[in-house]
């Protein structure tokens, strides 16, 4: 149990953080989900540049590694091509 104010202020900065990063990589693995059960090459198109824009951006704010927004991008788009 924390003791001192300034660990129970840490405490909660990082539980708000915990929470704003698992939106951020639900939003993201569902917008990976929508683009990889798709089976229109039209649809495929703007679901993967939405959902490429959000892995990035989830990249960017350190929430994860850049070599998984790398591998996860790389999944969509071997998906969306295979449909044209």
């Amino acid at each position: 149990m924390p003791i001192t104010q300034s660990v129970k202020k840490r405490v909660r900065q990082s539980e708000r953080r915990h929470e704003r990063n698992q939106g951020y990589k639900s939003r993201m693995r569902s917008a990976i989900r929508r683009v990889m059960t798709t089976e229109s090459a039209e649809e495929a198109e703007s679901l993967y540049r939405e959902a490429v824009s959000l892995i990035d951006k989830v990249a960017g704010k350190g929430i994860i590694h850049k070599n998984k927004a790398a591998r996860e991008k790389r999944k969509i788009t071997k998906h969306v091509n295979n449909l044209s």
